[in-house]
């Protein structure tokens, strides 16, 4: 089992905060901006949820992940209930998406999210408590079947894009987990057929795989002749209005009638079509350096991962880093056109306090293992 050590504070890992930081204050900002005209109770509880997040994150930093990991199995139960009192109990949006829970005094929270920084530090103990046996039949499948039933849960309700970043988190901790590669090479042959069987079955009517908004969305990104303008049209906008800020863009929260943004053609544009916001208000300039914050973001988590001390460690720091990859990946994706729409945040940016405070939490993990890196083999120093 675990042998725990001191702290050793010089290795607090600073560079990482400024960073979420910087990310942090600019998605407050284009949070404002894009909500001109809308009222401020937006801005408040992004700053509320900043506020909120950095105390948690700072909290968590100084609590050993060891400790935390010791209840992964309750962790894996309070996930499971979440996700099941969200489905009996949750609140049902406009499309018909079950995905919120009202919790006295706290308010609205969307358990999903949540769920990906639980589905971490469950496997990341689960993983290491079978680093040796990774590999074998028995312990591959039963990885699978604890994974499908949260990720069935978050599908179910429906989430689609959420169940595929927690797939994407599963795939990469479990490759981190040193998986042999006689499972990842079949698994990797199975997956164009599966591609394939896919695409068609989600064509033919009466499929039960995906909700019909679900299937417009993928099959006019792939064939946009075929289906309804309508299905495109926001993406089509936020095309227009990263375009229309050239190099520099229009300036932060403008109010000019030229705008895409101030003109209503995007719908969510404090969450899922911010990067639309920050194209069209700082132009290819202020995107990049945006993409480049979020770039090093993920790389510092990959380097902490690098020198933990311990594979659950380097399991938690890999999880976090390929949720914000991927997520932020997805986000400008679809922002660009480049994705089929879909309604994943982008992280430390976009609106949304269950977002923004699990992200929080999963920073606050990743630089607890800084602090109790290794040591012996690294003693360069950041």
């Amino acid at each position: 089992m675990f042998k725990f050590k001191e702290y050793h504070f010089r290795y607090y890992n600073i560079r990482l905060i400024l960073f979420v930081l910087a990310l942090s204050v600019i998605g407050i900002l284009f949070v404002k901006s894009a909500s001109i005209g809308t009222g401020t109770a937006t801005y408040y509880k992004q700053i509320f949820g900043v506020a909120v997040g950095i105390f948690c994150m700072i909290f968590i930093s100084l609590v050993d992940y060891h400790w935390i990991l010791l209840l992964y199995w309750p962790i894996y139960a309070v996930n499971i209930a979440m996700l099941l009192a969200t489905k009996f109990m949750g609140s049902v949006s406009g499309v018909g998406a079950q995905r919120w829970l009202n919790l006295p005094v706290i308010g609205q929270i969307q358990p999903s999210e949540f769920s990906k920084i639980m589905l971490i530090c469950f496997f990341a103990m689960f993983f290491y408590k079978h680093r040796e046996t990774i590999s074998t039949v028995r312990i591959v499948l039963s990885s699978l079947v604890l994974f499908a039933v949260p990720a069935y849960l978050i599908f179910d309700q429906p989430n689609l894009s959420t169940t595929l970043v927690v797939v994407v988190i599963f795939v990469i901790m479990i490759y981190v987990a040193k998986l042999s590669y006689k499972w990842i090479g079949g698994v990797l042959a199975l997956l164009v057929p599966f591609g394939i069987w896919f695409i068609y079955t989600i064509q033919q009517e009466g499929q039960k795989l995906l909700e019909p908004y679900q299937v417009n969305r993928i099959m006019s990104w792939i064939n946009p002749s075929k289906y309804p303008v309508d299905n495109t049209q926001q993406q089509m906008n936020s095309i227009m209005a990263i375009g229309s800020g050239q190099l520099h863009g229009k300036g932060l929260a403008n109010t000019t009638l030229a705008s895409v943004k101030n003109g209503n053609f995007l719908s969510e544009e404090d969450c899922d079509f911010i990067f639309a916001v920050i194209g069209e208000e700082v132009g290819f300039v202020g995107s990049v350096i945006i993409i480049a914050l979020l770039l090093i973001l993920v790389a510092e988590c990959i380097y902490m991962a690098v020198r933990a001390r311990d594979l659950s460690g380097r399991l938690i720091c890999s999880g976090i880093a390929a949720l914000i990859a991927f997520q932020s990946f997805v986000n400008i994706g679809v922002a660009t056109g480049l994705l089929p729409n879909t309604g994943l945040p982008l992280p430390f940016i976009s609106a949304g306090l269950s977002s923004l405070l699990s992200i929080f939490m999963g920073m606050g993990l990743v630089l607890n293992v800084g602090l109790q890196r290794n040591y012996e083999n690294n003693r360069g120093g950041f």
